[in-house]
């Protein structure tokens, strides 16, 4: 069941909007706010990340809206542990979180590694989603490097653990670095070094794993996501903070160009957490979009 909201209400305890879905694979655990059209909320990837601490904020206006669904991935921490990479246990957890719900369509919101879950998941079942917003992340550096440098801290971190790596880590999420705050600091902390939450890190960014995954990629003759994104049906909103370094702005210009029916907001003085940094903004940009008339 949802948790219904009136207009007045601002907050969410996270520990009343949990549910549960026991699945074969382990539990996938998720937060059920708010009443109407079912919106899919998926979280992006890095140090002590949650759906909830990705969207928390966002939740006291898309859920008088939409019955929000905040789904925390495997391996991250909050639903159970995968011995899969993080993204090919990602993919299969959202058909399977539907099924569960008994939901054959939705609105999908995916920032970073959740873009490109949503992304990948409107391309393999087209059906299924209405709507396609994405936060960053979404498509392949043409003129920055790869990785950046962002994900090169990431990767640091994710080697060598230490709390200074992980501040090096969050300041380079963001344009304004007063947001990474010692309440931040400490919440990402303690949730990044718990044993499981860490090994799946590191089948994720591990350096080997990367560079491994980057000559698997050259000899496959399989295409990447990224070349498939003409395939996605759904209208889709890239919404991107201008100066993101962990996902440069350039890496826009491929799904601005594929997606038919694709729109790009580019916010200023932002980096890489749009719906955190610039909230009001994307926030209003963002519904707008999802509320317009077909």
């Amino acid at each position: 069941m949802s948790t219904p909201v009136s207009e007045t209400l601002r907050t969410f305890d996270p520990d009343e909007t949990r549910r549960e879905l026991a699945t074969e694979h382990g539990v996938l655990r998720y937060h059920d706010v708010g009443d109407g059209p079912p919106l899919l909320m998926l979280h992006g990837s890095g140090p002590g990340v949650t759906g909830w601490r990705n969207f928390a904020g966002n939740l006291p206006l898309f859920a008088r809206h939409f019955r929000c669904l905040v789904l925390e991935f495997p391996g991250f921490g909050v639903s159970d542990p995968t011995d899969q990479h993080p993204m090919q246990a990602a993919l299969p957890a959202v058909s399977t979180l539907l099924d569960g719900l008994g939901l054959d369509r939705v609105d999908v919101i995916g920032n970073s590694m959740g873009g490109i879950v949503g992304a990948r998941f409107a391309i393999a079942e087209p059906d299924r989603v209405r709507r396609l917003v994405t936060v960053g992340g979404l498509g392949r550096q043409i003129f920055s490097p790869s990785p950046g440098e962002g994900i090169n801290l990431l990767v640091e971190f994710t080697e060598d653990p230490t709390r200074e790596r992980l501040v090096e880590w969050l300041n380079s999420m963001v344009f304004d670095r007063s947001m990474v705050t010692e309440e931040l600091i400490e919440q990402r902390w303690a949730h990044a070094t718990d044993p499981d939450t860490l090994a799946s890190a590191r089948r994720m960014y591990g350096r080997g794993v990367l560079e491994a995954a980057a000559r698997a990629a050259a000899a496959s003759p399989e295409p990447p996501y990224w070349a498939l994104l003409h395939r996605i049906t759904a209208r889709t909103l890239v919404t991107w903070g201008r100066d993101d370094r962990v996902s440069p702005l350039d890496m826009a210009l491929v799904p601005m160009r594929t997606i038919p029916d694709v729109e790009l907001h580019v916010l200023p003085n932002c980096g890489h957490w749009a719906m955190i940094e610039q909230k009001a903004a994307w926030e209003s940009a963002v519904l707008a979009f999802l509320t317009r008339e077909d």
